[in-house]
């Protein structure tokens, strides 16, 4: 129950500065992150420990990605038209994701589990936890790499897109969403209603590619 509040009172610490300090790197789930990994280094108390613990909360992990429909049921007009647009952008954003994290783990002679379990960065972290046994990667691991991904993508991607000039709210919703998938279409969603349904569709895209990819290779080379 210790955990549990912590890990609450940590992520209501980060929606207070992102209202104060209107940074992108005020964003709730990076702050509450450090400060629950501060505590946990502090106290010395082991991740499994601190997974078990809050497992409530992670049970509401599923649920909360399912209701991400809700935006995309209210915006089906105006989606079925744009299908095509949308199916190309989230498989290439996250093909992209996919290899880049394979060359980096490589790149950067990371260890066999990290290496697996970056695999499945690109999809959420409930599908990173449920594909873990099938890449063999430790699920813990798994489930923190995707967070990490989608933090990183969360808060780099808008910034690149406004660089680029991508302004249409859905190009730039399925982009955040394929290669940031939960926390990336959260943030998606703070551009408005038609970038937040684009991210749950590249973030739901994003959970197929990684599927049928683990599934099609069959853990080869793991």
């Amino acid at each position: 129950m210790i955990w549990i509040m912590l890990t609450l009172l940590a992520f209501a610490a980060g929606v207070l500065a992102q209202l104060r300090l209107r940074s992108p790197l005020a964003n709730p789930t990076l702050i509450g992150t450090l400060l629950v990994a501060a505590a946990l280094l502090l106290t010395r108390v082991p991740y499994d420990t601190y997974l078990h613990d809050v497992q409530p909360l992670s049970a509401l992990l599923t649920p909360a990605v399912v209701a991400l429909a809700v935006p995309l049921y209210r915006l089906r007009a105006l989606l079925a038209r744009q299908w095509r647009a949308l199916l190309l952008g989230g498989l290439s954003g996250t093909a992209l994701g996919v290899t880049v994290d394979t060359l980096l783990a490589r790149a950067l002679h990371l260890s066999p589990d990290a290496q697996r379990a970056l695999h499945t960065a690109p999809a959420t972290s409930p599908v990173a936890l449920q594909l873990a046994p099938f890449t063999h990667a430790p699920p813990a691991l798994a489930a923190t790499l995707a967070v990490l991904s989608g933090l990183i993508g969360a808060l780099i991607l808008p910034t690149i897109l406004s660089t680029l000039r991508v302004r249409h709210p859905l190009a730039r919703g399925i982009a955040i969403g394929s290669v940031a998938h939960g926390i990336g279409t959260a943030r998606a969603r703070e551009e408005g209603e038609w970038a937040g349904a684009a991210a749950s569709i590249g973030m739901g895209l994003a959970a197929l590619t990684v599927t049928l990819i683990v599934a099609v290779v069959g853990g080869s080379g793991q």
